[in-house]
């Protein structure tokens, strides 16, 4: 059997990785600044992470949800300490899309509503509705195709009014800073708007999270930024440090109800375990704040470069807008500095490393990237 070849893949192989380093089957060094799509948020193989999900493995790896958890419990009292939003409901998933697809569901169970609004450049997942509303048909299914989405310009508030008076909105979702569609920042004007909305018309607001959640921004969540709460927030990718987890957090208002929402690996007893490891590092080595002067350093620096169309960001999610005569510089970084960063279409170098990085690893990146502007 051989693998489904849907991935373009660089030809190496990592074999080792400590903080924010990987090594490859050579022994070669290479300073990671992408994390595995933004996943690896504390380092890789932390050794309080390590450490505790081997201890709850000798323990149990796994049940299902039939049974009473206290891990599970014990997250939910962490995360609602860090983010600052502890009167939420936490409902546990695996992954971002399904987090983004059980928020869009249980708002449509709340309003009773079917309309959802989103925006140009959106990337909300892979699956049924969470694809839908993911601006990009050519990873649309025929079967995924729904009229119940509705995609706005970015940034635009008139639209944005016009759509409330034109449809019944079930809800809206919105990244704080869209990854996927180059790093474009939401304002704060903009987020502040589809709160008034929402509470005018019933509708719910959903922040995806699943990227620019979790510090990378420099807040837990990026949608703080702009001084209002949202009804739900989506995550993902950071929580587990590479352990598939994700969840959405809920406002008071919405109720259970027995089988609304499923899940059979969510919330299992590694994945708390995780989870648990990745707060309680954020919190012991303040990396919140780390993620956001390490950030502030970089994009401070980066916009000093002429060749450079923008930087775009917040902390450690930052997106570098080359020309095309530069597109090569990303292959660059990688193949000649030993550097890892992410793109995005068409000439978007984006970096979201490890929320523990370094001012020495972010020199280290500097020194390479003019090098690599100037080849």
């Amino acid at each position: 059997m051989k693998l489904f070849d849907v991935y373009p893949v660089n030809d190496i192989i990592i074999e080792k990785a400590l903080g924010s380093h990987v090594w490859d089957d050579k022994g070669t060094q290479y300073l990671d600044l992408y994390g595995g799509h933004a996943v690896i948020s504390i380092g890789h193989t932390h050794p309080h992470y390590v450490k505790r999900l081997t201890d709850q493995l000798h323990k149990v790896g796994f049940y299902s949800n039939s049974v009473k958890m206290p891990l599970q419990e014990e997250l939910a009292a962490l995360l609602g300490k860090v983010s600052c939003k502890e009167d939420y409901q936490l409902f546990l998933c695996n992954s971002g899309a399904e987090a983004n697809e059980n928020a869009l569901k249980l708002a449509s169970f709340y309003n009773g509503k079917k309309k959802v609004i989103a925006f140009k450049k959106a990337f909300h997942g892979r699956t049924s509705l969470a694809v839908a509303a993911t601006d990009n048909p050519k990873i649309v299914a025929p079967v995924n195709e729904t009229d119940n989405v509705v995609f706005l310009p970015w940034e635009d508030q008139a639209a944005l009014e016009q759509a409330f008076q034109q449809y019944e909105v079930s809800s809206v979702i919105i990244e704080g800073i869209q990854g996927v569609g180059g790093i474009n920042v939401a304002s704060e004007a903009f987020l502040q708007k589809i709160r008034s909305l929402c509470d005018a018309h019933n509708a719910v607001f959903i922040a995806d999270s699943v990227q620019c959640g979790y510090g990378r921004s420099g807040k837990f969540y990026s949608h703080d930024f702009a001084g209002v709460n949202a009804d739900i927030y989506s995550m993902a990718k950071g929580m587990g440090n590479g352990f598939p987890i994700g969840a959405i957090i809920i406002a008071p208002k919405f109720q259970a109800v027995y089988g609304m929402l499923g899940t059979t690996f969510g919330g299992n007893h590694l994945a708390c375990a995780a989870a648990l490891a990745v707060l309680e590092t954020i919190q012991a080595e303040k990396l919140v704040e780390n993620a956001a002067t390490i950030g502030n350093y970089l994009m401070e620096n980066l916009r000093t470069f002429d060749k450079v169309k923008e930087v775009r960001g917040r902390g450690l999610m930052i997106g570098i807008d080359l020309p095309e005569e530069l597109s090569q510089v990303r292959k660059e970084l990688l193949h000649t500095h030993k550097i890892f960063t992410g793109e995005a279409k068409p000439n978007v170098i984006r970096l979201l490393p490890s929320l523990a990085l370094t001012q020495a690893h972010a020199d280290q990146f500097l020194e390479a990237f003019g090098k690599a502007l100037n080849k």
